[in-house]
């Protein structure tokens, strides 16, 4: 196997999909109806998917710069159930997914990071917590989509070059999202209800959601008020494989077996299972009151809730991430096999350590949001709108506690990745179920937070110079402030105590210690054997977390920050400035319009952390202003009706990573993992000059062809430079006892080891460049059933050159060289089908890569999804849809040969349901 899927593959598999859904179901609703959907073309009276996409091109034809649109089908009913994976329809956009779901999004090459988010028109920011291999707990500027239900919103803005009126921050896109409010609906009384029940072929379980919307208007349409709840529950699994990365260097005993040889193996080669129960609770709510023409007044309130639980199981061999006599120096290699490029894919070991690792993870992030926003006229040609509003996203993660049972010296262990690149056969010389063969190694417990908070104050009004020309002016202020804490045992509670910063996990209690494991462990095993080579074990004995919390008593454990000193950190920025912007349309031969203007915004930066001073860590701060001025023009050239040349040209500006701003560092570490990560709170923000520019074609009605090209001069970068070295004599000047009081009792640690130095630097930049192309059209041109089918498709090039610490030229880190999704759907007066394609290149995570891998990244991807719905009457919907339909892998790699780093696979869901509206 490969890691790549072929061409072919996608074909076939989208072909199929369209045959058997779409045609199929098309045709028994077409057979079902005696009459034909008609079309007024002069005013837009069809719905559903064709009307929202109908919508969304004429807002998009409209705008002076680069936007896509996306609106909701019906009352409370957005295309898709994520919204990452609404946006991923959109032309240059990509997205990333925990759990099998849409968390992250990545616009033209930009990851999260450059893309700023605004609900209900303020900047906001949501974070959860994922596995480690997604991220982990999220403490960066990228949005978390997964938090918030699709139902709670009724559109998507996707602005793409920036203008003095919008928010400064993103490189990549500036992403709106906005909720319903009443006078969104114009029948007075609107009500809304849907439920559904999902099925996922690997976890085999049912999962309900279900969404309401009542809205209502009164006084002659001047007071109105609506309330929106969206509840779904799931229990997600996810199987499969994972290495923690390849490491180079030497392995083997010399003198034994086939002594001392020179390779790149697994670090952790391990077969894993994960399981996510999450539920996700959304309410919106909102007041809008229109006392005279002149004066509008609303009130929106957004309010969510994501609880999860997830266990994580892993089966793994700790020994060759190790190093020394404990590590890969004490393992006998009996017979092995290397290929040309240096890596062991085969080996027969003597003297390897098993580790079962089980984890628990209770995690909840609730995020509220209330804004105030004055709209009024004071006369025909000048009007005001202001807004006051604040956000707060409070990330928690009261457990994360993982228990480690170990076998030590596990004799004729392998593994083979030869017959499956991805899967290996591997098998561990003993029986992984007999509680016999393990003992409890370490108890880990880091419970931690992190909270974003945004205060926001606008004013902007608006003077119409004459019937052609508009000035735009406006203030703002804004306050955002970042926490985030993590605790550890207390090195104090150890026996005998241990330095204040100190590794406590292995510290077992005499009483934990002399209690047998079969009274606190059960065995776990695969849903599914998948393409995993026969004898590998897939059924292991693994610490019971909740047998070991009652027997224990977790709850008692004494914790500190100390040991987690470098994530316990803050960082504030109040920015303040003012824009101007001139609008124009100017009615000449060559129709023009757009806009040009300047925004100014000076940024005051507030940070703390911890660095450790003579084995203790001591609070440092750190402060510092900036300012920007960031000109701007988007011109629109109408040389034929319906046939847009768009131009546009802007400085843009996003700030450094959160976790790159603290003045402190850390010393840590986890396992065979050990890390040094040092702040640089001087770091200057991401500077780019943007050009843009587009030809727009819309030949037909809902219809478009278009072609963009774009090109970033990014001036200034923040890169991480990573460094594998001994502890010993390292660049930051740390002393050897903070690496020993870290190691704790860690086997294999020590500071003559390579730990990973880690600190973020600017960089000189470089240049992005690429191109878009879109296509969307109805085939109403074609006869009797073929004219209620369309398409919409796109296709994005982006690549880059930046420039990376130590000389490293490299694509910018999230940016997929090529992608492209498809919809083709069918839609009648009572049936609707689609499916749905999307593509995206393999793309980079880290430059340079971690043990010695020149890059880290994700191969390329292609996932399927369909849904369809049969109106029964004009209230009542019944739904069908599929998610995944493929069960496609993002494999993980490290290393200029692609070698796994994880493969888990989260299988097929399919939701069927009803929708029910008057």
């Amino acid at each position: 196997m490969t890691h790549h899927a072929t061409r072919a593959r996608h074909a076939l598999t989208l072909g199929a999909s369209l045959g058997v859904l779409t045609l199929a179901l098309a045709g028994a609703a077409q057979a079902q109806q005696a009459e034909p959907e008609t079309t007024t073309v002069d005013e837009i009276v069809v719905t559903g998917f064709r009307g929202s996409l109908a919508q969304a091109l004429n807002v998009k034809k409209r705008e002076a710069g680069a936007v896509d649109v996306i609106v909701a089908e019906d009352i409370a009913d957005f295309p898709d159930q994520n919204l990452a994976e609404a946006i991923q329809r959109i032309p240059g956009v990509a997205i990333t997914r925990d759990a099998g779901e849409g968390r992250n999004i990545s616009v033209r090459g930009l990851g999260p990071d450059f893309t700023r988010i605004r609900i209900n028109g303020m900047e906001a920011l949501g974070t959860t917590g994922g596995t480690d291999s997604s991220g982990g707990t999220n403490r960066g500027r990228g949005f978390d989509f997964n938090v918030f239900a699709s139902d709670l919103f009724n559109s998507i803005t996707v602005r793409k070059t920036a203008s003095g009126e919008t928010e400064e921050g993103s490189l990549g896109a500036t992403v709106d999202l906005r909720a319903a409010r009443p006078f969104d609906y114009k029948d007075g009384l609107t009500v809304a209800v849907s439920g559904q029940l999902g099925y996922n072929d690997l976890a085999q379980n049912a999962d309900p959601r279900g969404a309401f919307l009542i809205s209502n208007t009164w006084a002659d349409g001047k007071f109105g008020a609506l309330l929106s709840v969206a509840y779904s529950t799931r229990e997600a699994l996810e199987e499969g494989h994972s290495t923690v990365r390849w490491q180079g260097g030497n392995i083997g005993r010399a003198g034994q077996g086939q002594g001392v040889i020179n390779a790149f193996t697994p670090r952790l080669p391990r077969y894993g299972i994960l399981e996510h129960d999450q539920d996700r609770l959304g309410v919106t709510a909102a007041l809008q009151w229109r006392p005279s023409d002149a004066t509008e007044v609303s009130l929106d309130v957004l309010y969510a809730d994501f609880s999860a639980t997830r266990f994580e199981h892993f089966l793994q061999a700790p020994d060759f991430s190790a190093s020394g006599n404990a590590g890969r120096n004490g393992i006998i290699v009996r017979d092995s096999f290397v290929d040309a490029n240096g890596n062991m894919l085969y080996g027969r070991f003597d003297n390897v350590d098993v580790r079962s690792e089980s984890r628990y993870d209770e995690l909840s992030t609730e995020f509220t949001q209330v804004t105030l926003n004055f709209k009024h006229d004071f006369n025909d040609r000048f009007r005001m709108d202001a807004l006051v509003g604040s956000s707060k996203s409070e990330h928690d993660n009261p457990i994360q506690t993982t228990l480690l049972f170990d076998k030590t010296d596990s004799q004729n262990y392998v593994y083979d990745y030869r017959q499956n690149s991805n899967l290996p056969l591997i098998t561990y010389g003993f029986d992984v179920n007999d509680p016999a063969q393990w003992r409890l190694s370490q108890i880990r417990m880091r419970p931690q937070t992190a909270d974003n908070t945004y205060d926001t104050v606008q004013v902007n009004t608006v003077f119409d110079i004459n019937d052609n020309v508009q000035l735009k002016t406006g203030y703002f202020f804004k306050d955002y402030t970042f926490a985030t804490t993590e605790q550890r045992r207390d090195p104090a509670s150890c026996t005998p105590p241990l330095a204040v910063t100190a590794n406590a996990e292995a510290c077992i209690p005499a009483a934990v210690a002399a209690a047998a494991i079969g009274s606190y462990s059960r065995s776990v095993g695969f849903s599914d054997g998948w393409d995993i080579p026969s004898g590998t074990a897939l059924n292991w004995l693994i610490p019971d977390y909740q047998k070991a919390a009652d027997l224990f008593g977790f709850d008692n454990y004494a914790l500190s920050w100390m040991p987690a000193s470098g994530n316990n950190r803050s960082v504030e920025e109040k920015t303040t400035g003012a824009y101007a912007q001139v609008d124009f349309n100017l009615d000449t031969a060559l129709p023009i319009r757009g806009n040009v203007g300047v925004r100014y915004v000076t940024t005051d930066q507030y940070s703390k952390g911890y660095q450790i001073a003579a084995g203790t860590p001591i609070q440092v701060r750190s402060s510092r202003s900036y300012d920007d001025w960031l000109p701007s023009a988007n011109i629109v050239i109408e040389p034929r009706e319906n046939l847009l040349v768009r131009l546009a040209a802007a400085k843009v500006m996003a700030r450094p990573g959160l976790g790159s701003l603290t003045p402190g560092g850390s010393v840590s570490v986890s396992g065979n993992n050990r890390t040094v990560n040092s702040g640089n709170p001087l770091l200057d923000p991401t500077r780019a000059t943007t050009y843009d520019i587009g030809v727009e074609w819309y030949f037909a009605p809902e219809s478009i062809l278009a072609l963009g090209v774009f090109h970033k001069k990014i001036d200034s970068f923040v890169a991480t430079n990573a460094v594998t070295a001994p502890f010993t004599g390292n660049a930051f000047g740390i002393p050897d006892s903070v690496a020993i009081a870290a190691c704790g009792s860690v086997a294999g640690c020590s500071p003559s080891a390579d730990w990973v130095f880690n600190q973020p630097v600017n960089t000189e930049g470089g240049d992005l460049t690429g191109f878009e192309v879109s296509y969307q059209q109805p085939f109403t041109f074609l006869p009797g059933i073929w004219s209620n089918f369309g398409v919409m498709a796109n296709y994005t090039f982006v690549d880059s050159e930046i420039e990376y610490p130590n000389g490293v030229t490299n694509t910018l880190t999230e940016l997929s060289k090529n992608a492209y999704n498809g919809t083709l759907y069918y839609e009648d007066e009572r049936f609707s089908a689609r499916v749905s394609g999307t593509y995206r290149d393999g793309y980079l995570t880290q430059v340079p890569g971690r043990n010695g891998n020149a890059i880290e990244g994700v191969v390329d991807t292609f996932n399927v999804d369909a849904s369809a719905s049969w109106q029964v009457n004009d209230s009542f919907t019944l739904t069908l849809e599929g998610i995944n339909l493929t069960d496609e892998v993002p494999t993980q790699y490290v290393g200029d040969y692609n070698l796994v780093s994880v493969h888990h696979h989260t299988g097929r869901q399919v939701f069927a349901g009803f929708r029910y509206k008057f």
